[in-house]
């Protein structure tokens, strides 16, 4: 029996997916979905750059499943999936300029705007509470 690789990744990568979707984070799987989101942006927003990297599910999405228990949160949810959804993410980057790419990485904008990124580097050797905290 034969198996795609898009098909082996797909299952691979799905519960990743699932660990933040179901925070009620939004997946924007093209590049159409992510300037939709984008462009039209109101109010503060936070944008995961989802991976497979280890630093990810061990810091990053534990990160972001604690800073969204705090009473303030951003007033929509997306996640894009780096080397998954590759124009979907490139597209997302677009907006965190000038940082380059980064994955796992956290964007949080106000009506569009990038105000705060916390990229790869500031991730992998932090904790899910400190990512949280910041």
């Amino acid at each position: 029996m034969s198996m795609s690789f898009e098909m082996y990744m797909s299952d691979m990568v799905q519960p990743m997916r699932d660990e933040l979707t179901r925070l009620g984070i939004t997946e924007l799987r093209t590049a159409e979905q992510v300037a939709e989101a984008l462009d039209q942006a109101k109010g503060t927003m936070m944008i995961v750059v989802n991976s497979v990297c280890g630093c990810a599910a061990g810091q990053c999405r534990p990160g972001v499943a604690k800073a969204l228990e705090h009473d303030a949160v951003p007033d929509q949810l997306y996640t894009v999936f780096a080397g998954q959804d590759r124009e979907a993410t490139a597209k997302a980057r677009e907006y965190f300029a000038p940082y380059p790419p980064s994955s796992p990485s956290i964007a949080i904008l106000k009506d569009g705007e990038l105000v705060h990124f916390i990229e790869r580097q500031q991730i992998e050797d932090r904790s899910a509470e400190a990512i949280a905290a910041e």
